[in-house]
């Protein structure tokens, strides 16, 4: 456990960063899951869903919830996965 004030603050400040990063990790797999389930069913909602997909993970990149070359990464193989 932390002993000095600052140490304490950072503590704190790192487990309220956690649990928002968790959180919108949570919800990326969601919307992956999501998209994979409606290509599957050949859904007509693909594009909308892809926009929505896409614009979560540029969000969760700007924010620092991920690395922006790992947000690339999941969109780039998001496109690969609806095209092919």
């Amino acid at each position: 456990m932390a002993n000095h004030k600052s140490a304490k603050k950072r503590a704190k400040q790192s487990q309220v960063r956690r649990l928002r990063n968790r959180s919108v990790k949570t919800s990326l797999k969601n919307l992956e899951k999501t998209l994979r389930a409606a290509k599957e069913a050949g859904s007509d909602n693909k594009d909308e869903l892809m926009r929505k997909t896409q614009s979560a993970i540029h969000k969760a990149a700007k924010k620092g919830v991920l690395h922006k070359k790992t947000a690339s990464r999941k969109i780039s193989r998001m496109f690969k996965f609806m095209n092919a």
